[in-house]
């Protein structure tokens, strides 16, 4: 039997969520603020042959990190980074700004596809993630990094259950009580609360810029709307072509993750996934008071089509998830981005969790999207190429923020040919399964999706498609 869910059985008067948007602009907050505070600034393309003992193509976290841990390893090094559009301009300059200590796309999928090594994987991630906040206070990065841990939300009677998984520890399971003494959801029947040493939350705009100028002050050279076309064989490294330079580099990293794959072997490995987010404007006093959250913890749903939100520093609410579209083809198109439906249906669903809000009249600033690289182990894969010029790392699907700092490391690691704990792990040493071709990606992904909707109205249970996906390696998340 179908069950109606929190978000439906809630759901506010369309009337109220058409108000709420009216004067939202479309455009991601973070990267509209950080232009707004002069924190973004350009930089000019390649337009001549240069050479590189280190290219990394893509100028998001994974290849600005990887910029950054290069030229700290070895100061000496002549680093080139390109990027095809801006630093930051897609999806990591408009994520819901979570820095999760996770490296396997959370506990349950780590268990299940790396048992063996699961304990050291955990380990590596909260050192990645130590690591990470250490390295933001060496380099000066001011992105309003918090370790304000987060709550992972039970909205329906049959994820209560799913709470008490929680270890005690680090995880502390709430009951509805526990749980509405942190966020005043009338809805919310507990939570699983997360500490500080799993979960922070930061402006990812300014991590990414922060970043991008940390590297530059290494001596990384940055240049931006510079479009790679391909990659050639040379007898001295690898021969990456743009539109109007190249560069011929002695080692490349591939950073480019959602995009489509410089490699051949790389283009059926992910699928670029259309992830929705919403931003209100600063709450009043009264409306911060009126949903409690005083910890800022970062906030999940429990569902498989599941929401995530941040309250910023200044009182504003991030909210997205949910809708995790994919269009036929996997082509990437800026018209993807602007989905009014999708956009009123969010609001409908945050004041459904909060419905204060709705009667108080709050209203959003912003509406954006973002491209995820989704891969079918949840989780990003690694690998080189051409005899150890190249290494690249792709498949975050959507945990990328924290990751990309461990990412960077391994492909580091792969380039030296270093033997480390890292690199001996089966995640980095086996890749996974591809997505299959067209048209069979976009039906199955269509199919998945539909499932997942179906599981969630239906007391979670899996239906027979699902369980097979599980069970073969591939999936999809939303």
């Amino acid at each position: 039997m179908r069950h109606s869910t929190l978000y439906e059985r809630n759901a506010p008067d369309p009337a109220v969520v058409a108000a709420s948007l009216a004067g939202a602009a479309f455009g991601s907050y973070w990267l509209e603020a950080a232009r707004r505070d002069g924190l973004r600034r350009a930089r000019p393309p390649l337009r001549a042959r240069t050479t590189a003992d280190l290219l990394v193509i893509g100028g998001g976290f994974t290849g600005l990190w990887t910029a950054v841990l290069a030229a700290r390893r070895d100061p000496g090094r002549r680093i080139v980074l390109l990027e095809a559009n801006r630093v930051g301009w897609a999806a990591s300059g408009r994520n819901g700004g979570w820095v999760d200590h996770s490296i396997t796309h959370g506990e349950a999928n780590g268990r299940r596809r790396w048992p063996a090594e699961f304990e050291t994987l955990e380990r590596l991630g909260h050192r990645n993630l130590d690591a990470f906040e250490r390295d933001l206070d060496e380099l000066g990065i001011d992105c309003g990094f918090a370790r304000v841990g987060a709550l992972m939300l039970a909205v329906e009677p049959h994820q209560v259950p799913w709470t008490r998984e929680a270890d005690g520890v680090d995880r502390v399971r709430l009951d509805r009580d526990a749980a509405q003494a942190r966020l005043a959801a009338p809805g919310l029947l507990g939570a699983i609360a997360e500490s500080g040493r799993m979960v922070a939350t930061l402006d990812p705009a300014r991590l990414v810029l922060g970043l991008a100028a940390a590297a530059e002050r290494l001596g990384v050279e940055i240049r931006e709307r510079t479009r790679v076309r391909r990659l050639e064989r040379d007898p001295a490294g690898v021969l990456a072509v743009a539109e109007h330079g190249s560069v011929l580099a002695a080692q490349a990293v591939l950073a480019t993750n959602a995009f489509p794959a410089l490699l051949a072997r790389n283009r059926l490995m992910t699928v670029p996934v259309y992830d929705y987010v919403l931003m209100t404007e600063p709450l009043t006093p009264g409306q911060r008071a009126s949903i409690g959250w005083a910890g800022r913890e970062g906030l999940g749903d429990l569902a498989n089509q599941f929401h995530y939100a941040q309250l910023t520093p200044d009182g504003r609410i991030l909210w997205g998830g949910y809708d995790a579209a994919y269009f036929p083809g996997g082509r990437i198109r800026p018209r993807h981005e602007d989905d009014p439906a999708v956009h009123r249906r969010l609001a409908s669903h945050l004041f459904a969790l909060l419905p204060q809000l709705a009667e108080q009249g709050v209203r959003f600033s912003h509406r954006w999207a973002g491209v995820i690289d989704t891969s079918t182990r949840f989780a990003a894969f690694y690998g080189t190429a051409r005899r150890r010029r190249i290494a690249y790392a792709a498949g975050f699907t959507g945990l990328g923020v924290g990751t990309a700092r461990f990412a960077a490391e391994v492909v580091l690691d792969l380039l030296a040919g270093a033997t480390t704990e890292r690199t001996e792990l089966e995640m980095v040493r086996r890749r996974g399964v591809p997505f299959p071709p067209e048209p069979a990606a976009t039906i199955g992904i269509g199919l998945s999706r539909w499932s997942m909707d179906r599981a969630d109205h239906r007391a979670g249970r899996r239906n027979l498609f699902l369980r097979t996906m599980d069970a073969v390696g591939l999936g999809f998340d939303s």
